[in-house]
């Protein structure tokens, strides 16, 4: 039984989200705050986290930064009435893996938990190190080195990068990488991705803006080169 951790200051809203996933099947845990939130996380190991952006104290993005600190696989569902595009991609940075609005709707909501509780059968995850000229992806540890310098990335980041990496030179429309880093079943648009090429090429690039490595293709998307 997949265990769920439900984090929202208001627990009338938290209560209902509850009953219908306890209704589903669902093991579920409440939090009404940040700070019973991690405490939670860090004893009972939910499958997934259904979280508030909005909270007082400890609000969502902390909790989400935190969680991620020390977990990069976990699903993180934020709920969230601000809905404007830098909200998006804080949230996004931070690693969270989808949003939904508020006031929520519960039968989408329980559709989206299924769908990134579900598991890709026969598609392997990916552990192998990828190497292009100087740069270094190590999936397992989840770090990238240019020239052996470490480079800091966000979860997404990374994410974007290891997508285009394992296919040199193949260009990929912003749709078919939204899909892969994002999943098609992420409420969100297809230039959030331009908003991470530009992140990446900010951190890997010498001239971010005339890049060499990470190429725009006029009318199509995105290519990697990195010889």
């Amino acid at each position: 039984m997949k265990k769920l951790l439900i984090v929202d200051d208001e627990q009338d809203i938290a209560a209902s989200i509850q009953y219908v996933l306890t209704q589903e099947g669902f093991a579920t845990l409440l939090a009404h705050d940040g700070l019973k939130a991690i405490q939670l996380f860090e004893t009972e190991k939910p499958d997934l986290i259904i979280l508030d952006l909005m909270m007082p104290g400890l609000d969502g993005y902390e909790v989400c930064r935190r969680v991620r600190s020390n977990d990069r696989k976990t699903p993180i569902l934020m709920l969230t009435a601000r809905t404007s595009e830098i909200d998006t991609v804080v949230g996004l940075e931070l690693g969270a893996n989808d949003y939904i609005a508020k006031p929520v709707r519960l039968r989408e909501l329980v559709a989206r938990v299924k769908a990134h509780l579900r598991e890709t059968p026969g598609v392997p995850a990916t552990t192998q190190n990828i190497r292009l000229g100087e740069l270094t992806i190590d999936m397992e540890s989840r770090t990238v080195a240019v020239a052996n310098q470490t480079i800091d990335l966000t979860f997404k980041e990374f994410e974007l990068l290891a997508a285009l990496a394992k296919h040199p030179n193949r260009v990929f429309t912003r749709d078919q990488l939204f899909a892969q880093v994002w999943g098609s079943d992420f409420l969100g648009e297809s230039r959030t991705v331009d908003v991470h090429i530009r992140y990446l090429r900010e951190k890997l690039e010498e001239n971010p803006s005339q890049p060499k490595h990470i190429l725009t293709v006029r009318g199509v998307g995105y290519r990697i080169v990195w010889d």
